[in-house]
């Protein structure tokens, strides 16, 4: 049985530690507060879920969700998570976060950022351009017309042909964008972000993405 770990576990990481336990996983959940803080939600979640610290959650991990405040990335425990796919749900919001150069200017992507701090990970895009109540509510089965599409981005195909898998088992159709230099077409403020969509919606708006770029 395959084993998710959350580091964090806000509202979109307990919304994907939520259908990951309907579809049969198990799940170890963490976020920076200590594990006894999230004691009501493994009571929620039932036997298939434990709590522990983010270290002990990325060893447990098979898979790992990485879904902290982007601002806290480096603190994204690094040997633990060696050789492991890794699902990165965070987006970068300056007014939180603080300006990053390298992202205002269009130079980097969010996941290729912290594909850079795992270097020895397989980073894969996921869960960032969707509400979290949408995650356990909008999902439909194969072949149902109009059904909700995401998207994945990563530089490791086994990565994003997990994400892929994982879509199609909570209700979702996927686009790959690719590598992570493209994944910036699914980060805030672009069409794609945030609004529910088929799949030709959704590649028709990555399609109509428009990069930042350096002044």
């Amino acid at each position: 049985m395959t084993t998710i770990g959350f580091i964090g576990a806000g509202h979109i990481g307990s919304q994907v530690a939520r259908a990951a336990v309907a579809n049969g996983y198990e799940v170890v959940i963490s976020n920076s507060r200590g594990p006894e803080t999230l004691t009501d939600l493994v009571a929620e979640l039932g036997p298939k879920a434990t709590a522990g610290t983010a270290e002990q959650a990325a060893q447990a991990a098979d898979v790992a969700v990485v879904t902290v405040p982007f601002k806290a990335y480096g603190s994204v425990p690094v040997e633990p998570l060696a050789g492991k796919i890794v699902i990165d749900t965070n987006n970068y919001y300056w007014e939180r976060d603080g300006h990053v150069p390298a992202l205002d200017e269009g130079r980097d992507t969010v996941s290729g950022m912290l594909q850079q701090h795992l270097a020895t990970s397989r980073v894969a895009k996921g869960f960032n351009h969707i509400t979290a109540a949408d995650i356990t509510t909008t999902g439909r089965p194969a072949g149902t017309p109009g059904r909700r599409a995401l998207a994945t981005s990563s530089d490791h195909d086994d990565a994003a042909q997990f994400v892929t898998d994982l879509y199609d088992q909570f209700g979702f159709d996927t686009v790959n964008i690719g590598p992570l230099a493209e994944s910036w077409r699914v980060e805030r403020d672009q069409p794609a972000y945030g609004v529910s969509q088929n799949r030709d919606e959704l590649v028709a708006n990555l399609a109509r993405a428009e990069r930042a770029t350096a002044a």
